[in-house]
């Protein structure tokens, strides 16, 4: 059964779904099957938790006499406050529609967010979605009715156009007054100290956010030993190459780049997951559980 339930979770199978609220269902449902811990911490209004005052916080939940004691700031944080508002940031700029295997690093990502926002709503969570490339091309505001829609959403996206990483981002911290979580799914083709900066506006925000990095195995190994003509997926540009002649140097800058935002990130206080698109999804619902339970511990 294990194995039956592992194959679920599988990119080539799961290709095999159009509907992506079937898919969701089926991902979430294997994977979770044996697992025995539920994030949700209930619906009542029972005190939980204090936490830090954060700028747009209403007054009225300040624990005056905490403040009294501490001369700082706490605010009264109840049961049914620690269900979290989620906003799904989608990567899906040219760059996304490669895939040298069963799935493109779009369709990939889009699997994980359907995925996830399946998870998200089963824990209670509100959901929400924004895709970009260039610019915001879609936006679903969290919400616990918003499932369906952003599943729709998802649905009908498609892979093209420049990239424009950090202005998408900056303006998905703007979506939402309430502090969240931004998971942003993406081939990172950023600078990382860029990236970083982008993070740390939306750390500064109070959002917890979570970076999910797609590679495909053929951007990992540069395969091939014969003279190619590659060409951008965003510009258009034909470059001719001999993989082989520049394969050891190309793999150096790829995983000094990878070091970067590894680092990068997390000194902004995110959590980096980098997947292979080749890989079942499990491994990525498993980094977002972590997360997520990380979260609840510390809000």
């Amino acid at each position: 059964m294990a194995v039956a339930r592992a194959s679920l979770l599988e990119p080539a199978m799961l290709a095999k779904i159009s509907d992506l609220a079937l898919l969701a269902r089926t991902v979430v449902d294997g994977f979770m099957h044996g697992q025995h811990r539920s994030l949700r911490k209930g619906s009542s209004s029972d005190f939980a938790q204090h936490r830090s005052y954060q700028p747009g916080d209403d007054l009225r939940r300040i624990d005056w006499r905490v403040y009294g004691r501490t001369d700082r700031f706490y605010i009264k944080e109840y049961e049914a406050d620690t269900n979290a508002s989620v906003m799904f940031a989608l990567d899906q700029s040219g760059s996304m529609d490669f895939g040298s295997g069963a799935v493109t690093k779009f369709e990939y990502g889009r699997f994980l967010v359907a995925s996830l926002a399946w998870l998200s709503q089963a824990q209670g969570d509100r959901v929400g979605l924004a895709t970009f490339a260039g610019d915001l091309v879609d936006v679903v505001p969290p919400s616990v009715r918003h499932l369906q829609l952003l599943l729709h959403t998802l649905s009908r996206a498609n892979a093209s156009g420049k990239s424009q990483l950090v202005p998408a981002i900056e303006r998905v911290g703007l979506l939402t007054v309430r502090a969240g979580i931004v998971a942003l799914v993406t081939d990172c083709y950023e600078r990382a100290d860029a990236l970083g900066r982008a993070i740390d506006a939306l750390r500064v925000r109070g959002h917890d956010v979570i970076v999910f990095h797609l590679v495909d195995p053929a951007e990992l190994s540069l395969p091939g030993d014969m003279p190619a003509t590659f060409q951008d997926a965003e510009s258009g540009a034909l470059l001719p190459l001999k993989p082989g002649e520049l394969r050891t140097k190309y793999q150096s800058l790829l995983n000094a780049h990878h070091l970067a935002l590894t680092k990068r990130i997390a000194a902004a206080g995110a959590d980096y997951v980098r997947i292979n698109i080749a890989d079942p999804l499990d491994g990525a619902l498993h980094a977002y559980l972590d997360a997520r339970l990380s979260r609840s511990r510390v809000r």
